[in-house]
């Protein structure tokens, strides 16, 4: 084999090889029934549908750094459990918008049909109460993954 050729895949391969061992992707991680869901945009929106005043509900969560943070809340009705003190940031379409700016390391939820259980990525609704047994603990958390993990999961 001539040199030349060596030299060159050898600048090409060794680049590839140090990507897949040390390049690292931030993205959302969602584990569910055994099952890993990866997010790649920066936020999302968790959305149920209230137990008690049959209301929707929005949590807007983005990543930030190796977090994720709660940052706003819109809902229609105040009741048992509405936060009282945060601070109201627009009131629009018969919802009350607050600022929350939360973070947490993790995001447990108990997904139902009966409250139909949804995230929006983008203009994207995923109805997990339809892709996770009824009842089941969804986790939501941030990971850097290394390229070749990228295969481990699927993307939604």
């Amino acid at each position: 084999m001539n040199n030349k050729y060596l030299i060159g895949s050898t600048i090409l391969i060794v680049p590839l090889i140090f990507s897949l061992f040390f390049f690292r992707i931030p993205v959302i991680e969602i584990q569910a029934d055994q099952n890993t869901y990866f997010i790649r945009d920066n936020s999302f929106i968790l959305s149920w549908v209230h137990s008690v005043e049959k209301e929707p509900w929005y949590e807007v969560y983005e990543r930030q750094k190796d977090k994720l943070v709660l940052t706003e809340t819109y809902f229609k009705t105040f009741g048992a459990g509405v936060p009282s003190n945060l601070e109201i940031i627009d009131k629009k379409d018969g919802f009350v918008h607050m600022n929350v700016d939360r973070t947490v390391d993790e995001l447990n939820v108990i997904v139902s049909e009966n409250v139909q259980t949804t995230i929006t990525i983008g203009e994207k609704d995923i109805k997990l109460y339809e892709i996770v047994e009824p009842y089941s603990e969804v986790s939501f958390f941030v990971k850097e993954l290394h390229l070749w993990n990228l295969f481990e999961g699927e993307f939604l």
